[in-house]
C-alpha cells in the first residue's frame, strides 16, 4: 500500500500559526501545574484538534498533549488512520508520542524545540523515521524553536526555585 501524497512542505512561516496555536495551549497546562507542552492537528489547512499535557491534572501517564491530540482527531475523522493530517508540537515528542504517530500513520509532524534528552524525533532517537517500523512520518523541526524552549525553561527554573 503507498502513502498519501501531502502537499508540497510549506516555509517555516508557514506553520508559524499553528504553532503559535500549540504555544497557547502549552500556557494552558500552566493552570494545572503540568509542563507546558501543547500540540495541534490540521487537516485541510484547519485545526481539528488542539490539546496540552494533562498529566498532572488527570493522573494519567500517558496525557501527553500529542497523545491526547491524536486521540481528538481520530474522533473527528472517523477513523484512526491520520494520514491526511499534521501534527504541530512545542516540543520534540517522547518516545510514546512517536510510537503514537507511526501506529496512527500521521501524515507529517512539526515541532518546535527539539529535547536532547527524550526526543524521540531526531535528537535522541528516531522513531518516527525508523526503518525497521510500517511508516516513516516527514517531519519540519525548529518553527519557534525560541519561543517553544523558552517557555519550557521559565517552568523548569520557576519549579527550582520553588522546591
Amino acid at each position: 500500500m503507498t502513502e498519501p501524497e501531502l502537499p508540497d512542505e510549506p516555509d517555516r512561516e508557514d506553520w508559524t500559526p499553528a504553532m503559535r496555536a500549540a504555544l497557547d495551549e502549552a500556557l494552558a497546562a500552566l493552570a494545572h501545574d503540568d509542563v507546558p507542552v501543547g500540540a495541534v492537528v490540521l487537516r485541510g489547512g484547519e485545526i481539528i484538534a488542539a490539546r496540552h499535557n494533562e498529566r498532572e491534572l488527570t493522573g494519567d501517564p500517558t496525557a501527553h498533549a500529542e497523545v491526547l491530540a491524536l486521540r481528538d482527531a481520530a474522533a473527528v475523522v472517523g477513523h484512526w488512520r491520520l494520514d491526511d493530517c499534521t501534527l504541530v508540537v512545542t516540543l520534540e515528542p517522547c518516545a510514546m508520542c512517536a510510537g503514537a504517530m507511526v501506529n496512527g500513520r500521521l501524515g507529517r509532524l512539526v515541532y518546535g524545540t527539539t529535547d536532547p534528552k527524550a526526543g524521540a524525533a531526531g535528537s535522541r532517537f528516531d522513531i518516527v523515521d525508523s526503518a525497521l517500523l510500517n511508516h516513516r512520518v516527514p517531519r519540519i523541526t525548529g518553527v519557534l524553536a525560541e519561543e517553544c524552549g523558552r517557555v519550557l525553561v521559565e517552568f523548569f527554573a520557576a519549579r527550582r526555585r520553588a522546591n
